[in-house]
């Protein structure tokens, strides 16, 4: 039997968990903490409940929000800075995928120096970090479930990808309620990344049945949730099943790695700037459409969860279903549909597809592909 692999933080999911920030950096040991969150969620109500718990857990902190979307490597060299001028210890994120990126690139770099540069690729991370407990607040980036950090070299405009085991933080606090107060723009394009997680994480070279079962679960549960919880804020039912999907779809890719929607996605957004979410969302059908060729039977999988009928004898058409089931949903929930949306060109797609093909998640795509190939599905997505 083949052996697997699988890394994972301790969870604590569910309405209200956002107050028990302050009681699990005390039982990691913690004396002092970094925040690091984004000005949106520093201004939110809630976040009060995590600054609260970490007072009544008699712990001292220092709030680092000055993060934006796509986080530059200098925003992570002023956190360090903080981090290390305050004698901080313990490191929370506190966000969507920036905060915590961000939040886990300052734990390696007060531990091991040098520059965010230096830890580009698959496990070059040497030293222990300090204790981490990331709290996620869209269901979108799985961030404070995986093993990576995604941050933007600001000379190169490139995304680095940082992957390595110690990036996995020692407790994810996934709370739903922080839902409600993210926009529907927001919620449609967060879902569509936790949704594209999923499924380039099941079609993954690097899949394993453990990783299976996540990106299943996420899956069905986008498919049934992802509508309603973009139509009404406060529908909490939808919001707590998108959380979960995200966590799975986190835990999946975490371990199984991604693919080409995804290595595209940080070309593009470490070169223009744009957001995550929306991308993805252009790009996911016309990448399951090239990739379809090396795993049909997982894309008929795929629509059997999306609901779409189909039997083993049709397994070519069911595959396709899937696809054209992907473009309805984003259409549905108003995601952006064309990256000439995003005023993005023709011109662009030589260096998409340059960037692109040198992208650690680009090694887990199941279908061989090229520079060349980039460039075409770039432009089809224009």
């Amino acid at each position: 039997m083949k052996i697997n692999k699988f890394v994972m933080p301790e969870l604590i999911f569910g309405n209200g968990s956002i107050g028990l920030v302050g009681e699990s950096c005390a039982r990691l040991g913690a004396r002092k903490l970094f925040i690091a969150t984004d000005p949106g969620v520093l201004a939110s109500d809630w976040f009060e409940q995590v600054t609260a718990s970490c007072k009544n857990a008699k712990l001292p902190y220092v709030i680092f929000a000055d993060i934006t979307t796509n986080p530059k490597d200098y925003e992570v060299d002023k956190g360090v800075y903080q981090y290390l001028q305050e004698e901080c210890d313990a490191i929370v994120g506190v966000g969507g995928g920036s905060a915590i990126d961000v939040a886990k690139a300052v734990a390696v770099l007060a531990t091991n120096g040098g520059s965010i540069q230096d830890y580009e690729g698959v496990d070059k991370i040497k030293m222990p970090l300090p204790p981490q407990v990331m709290v996620a607040t869209t269901a979108g980036s799985g961030s404070e479930v995986s093993q990576f950090s995604i941050i933007i070299d600001s000379e190169k405009k490139k995304k680095l990808t940082i992957i390595s085991k110690s990036l996995v933080p020692d407790i994810a606090i996934v709370d739903p309620q922080t839902l409600m107060t993210k926009s529907p723009h927001l919620t449609a394009t967060t879902g569509l990344d936790v949704l594209t997680h999923a499924i380039e994480s099941f079609v993954s070279i690097a899949s394993t049945p453990l990783t299976d079962v996540q990106a299943i679960s996420a899956i069905r549960l986008v498919a049934q949730n992802l509508r309603p919880s973009v139509a009404s804020r406060m529908n909490k039912e939808a919001k707590a099943k998108m959380a979960m999907a995200s966590v799975q779809a986190g835990l999946a890719f975490s371990n199984a790695i991604l693919g080409a929607v995804h290595a595209m996605s940080h070309a593009i957004g470490g070169r223009f700037l744009l957001p995550h979410g929306d991308v993805n969302a252009i790009l996911l059908p016309y990448v399951m459409e090239f990739n379809y060729l090396a795993c049909p039977e997982k894309f008929l999988q795929i629509a059997q969860l999306f609901g779409e009928e189909g039997s083993r004898r049709s397994t070519i058409d069911s595959g396709l279903r899937a696809i054209e089931y992907v473009k309805k949903l984003s259409a549905d929930i108003g995601a952006p549909q064309r990256l000439s949306e995003m005023g993005l060109s023709e011109s662009d797609a030589p260096i998409v597809g340059q960037v692109a093909i040198e992208d650690a998640c680009m090694i887990t795509n199941p279908r061989d592909i090229t520079a060349a190939d980039v460039e075409r599905l770039f432009k089809l997505a224009l």
